[in-house]
């Protein structure tokens, strides 16, 4: 399924409809359809997740099989995902692994940081796709499936991505991009700007 950004995978508190999880209901009810139960009889179908502001690609099973066969993939890391984001600045290589473990920041809960005293491992690829003034946009292979281990990865070598106000990153506008010759300073983007654009399973 191709997702769009605000979208939540499965209901959660304050958020019981709308979700992914009941679009997917709903079209195999539609269609007379199957979805896998997995270890999780709530969240049917589900073998990973995307933040909620993050766009693109993510894998649904229909059966129990596909799903333990897929999980199995994710589990041995044999499941490459690929990402593109547009981040601020340049990073100065042109591709280089971050290696930083990554845990619950230690002042704000809703957060993740880079934490070496009880950070779980964590490891991004990253290489850039096209150099602009201020701009990167790059490639990210995620090595782990950290809980916003992209964003904090890239916060913390000093390349935020834009629109990602949790992790540095700030708006921007067509202003931003032209210099005085536009008075628009409305976001062109509300979310931090990434997206899950490859599955290769």
């Amino acid at each position: 399924v191709n997702t769009q950004s605000g979208l939540l995978v499965h209901p959660a508190r304050g958020h019981w409809t709308g979700t992914l999880i009941n679009a997917l209901l709903f079209h195999a009810q539609q269609t007379a359809g199957t979805l896998s139960v997995g270890s999780d009889p709530w969240r049917p179908g589900i073998i990973h997740r995307l933040d909620r502001d993050t766009t693109g690609l993510i894998l649904i099973a229909k059966t129990d099989e596909a799903h333990w066969r897929l999980a199995g993939q994710f589990e041995r890391r044999t499941i490459k995902k690929t990402y593109l984001a547009l981040v601020h600045g340049n990073p100065p290589l042109d591709s280089d692994l971050i290696d930083a473990p990554l845990g619950v920041h230690p002042k704000f809960r809703e957060k993740y940081a880079v934490r070496e005293d009880i950070g779980r491992p964590a490891q991004t690829v990253y290489t850039v796709v096209e150099r602009f003034d201020g701009f990167a946009l790059v490639e990210l292979a995620p090595k782990t499936g950290r809980t916003h281990q992209l964003r904090v990865h890239m916060a913390h070598l000093g390349y935020p991505m834009i629109g990602d106000t949790t992790y540095g990153g700030g708006v921007l506008s067509l202003r931003d991009l032209t210099g005085k010759k536009s008075e628009d300073t409305r976001p062109l983007l509300e979310r931090q700007a990434l997206h899950a654009y490859r599955l290769q399973f």
